[in-house]
């Protein structure tokens, strides 16, 4: 960590992502998003945001948010839990070719059975889709644990796998237990809780970088799965006007809140950070976020931390563009803004109920 007084004052802090590559990964993160790598190698992931992520600059250079964490306890994690990790992780996911179909546990399984403090809930926005591209989500039917272990055995799982079509603009929640799987041609911006327990139930027959075939997790996959029939889509979303700004709430569950943020050409918004961090991530421009204690410049496809003691920033735009925003979700603080902002009770309702224990 930079040798910087715990005293200093905090700015908003552009942070430095780390690629991954992965046989099912592509080149679009490279060509098209703007990250600094090999374009002849296929790279599956962009980590934008997490605890090992480093400050790309300024005086706290080289830091990571676990370090910070660590130094600056309230000052940057604000009412979260400064002694526990930071508890989301943003990333760029490019698939050229289909994903493992897989699960991740619930807290309580990841606890207990992986010594881990989270599971692993998610949640999509889709940046690219090709004609056709499609996802798996879920069950086609009810099924059972038994079936699940026969079908595995025998190879024909393939026959319960749901597809669902996939389109730019698109948002999918994934909860704890739910079956999945990117298919080829779509990018997306994933906002996940720090984790990164995957079980594989199915790897398309293919081999790993080391000519063997990949580790399955079928018995801890079972442990975990929702076997109930799928019947999640692509989100319905709220578009609200706010602080001069259009704000389209993208997921709220318990763990995060995603917002996708449009400025006009020259346009200006103010964010409060309520007491948390919050995560910025630039879409196709440039903003600036500002504050009295010091601006940033993020360049598209590019994220920042805003530290919780800066209670509010100011985001401008010299061109139109859009940005997303996430933060830890404020139990009903979401609601009474969109409530505010003059959407109706019954459609923040419908909203929030996707993202409900029950679904």
């Amino acid at each position: 960590m930079a040798d910087v007084s715990t005293n200093a004052a905090l700015v908003p802090l552009r942070l430095d992502p780390v690629l991954t590559p992965a046989i099912w990964g592509g080149e679009a993160l490279v060509r098209l998003y703007g990250k600094r790598g090999d374009p002849n190698e296929r790279i599956g992931e962009s980590w934008e945001c997490w605890e090992g992520s480093r400050v790309a600059d300024g005086p706290l250079s080289g830091s990571t948010i676990s370090s910070l964490r660590t130094s600056f306890g309230a000052r940057i994690m604000g009412d979260l839990d400064v002694a526990r990790v930071f508890p989301i992780l943003t990333k760029f996911i490019d698939a050229r070719d289909w994903l493992s179909v897989q699960v991740h546990p619930t807290d309580a399984y990841a606890r207990r059975v992986e010594h881990q403090p989270f599971g692993k809930t998610e949640c999509w926005f889709v940046l690219h889709a090709e004609p056709n591209a499609e996802i798996v989500l879920g069950w086609t039917r009810d099924t059972s644990r038994e079936e699940y272990e026969r079908r595995v055995a025998d190879g024909t799982l393939g026959e319960l796998l749901r597809r669902v079509p996939v389109r730019a603009g698109d948002a999918f929640y994934l909860p704890s237990g739910t079956l999945h799987a990117i298919g080829p041609g779509i990018v997306v911006y994933e906002t996940q809780q720090t984790s990164d327990l995957t079980y594989r139930i199915f790897d398309w027959n293919r081999l790993g970088s080391d000519g063997k075939p990949r580790e399955l997790h079928v018995a801890k996959a079972a442990d975990v799965l929702n076997f109930r029939a799928g019947t999640a889509g692509a989100l319905k979303t709220i578009t609200y006007n706010w602080q001069g700004c259009s704000r389209t709430a993208l997921i709220s569950d318990e763990n995060f809140t995603v917002e996708r943020f449009e400025l006009a050409s020259g346009g200006t918004t103010t964010l409060l950070t309520d007491g948390f961090p919050a995560i910025f991530t630039a879409l196709a421009d440039t903003i600036e976020i500002a504050h009295a204690s010091g601006s940033l410049r993020l360049p598209p496809y590019q994220s920042a931390l805003i530290p919780a003691e800066l209670d509010s920033v100011t985001v401008s735009s010299i061109d139109a563009t859009a940005f997303l925003c996430i933060v830890p979700t404020i139990p009903g603080r979401l609601a009474v803004r969109i409530h505010q902002a003059g959407a109706l009770d019954v459609t923040i309702a419908d909203f929030l109920a996707q993202f409900s224990a029950s679904q």
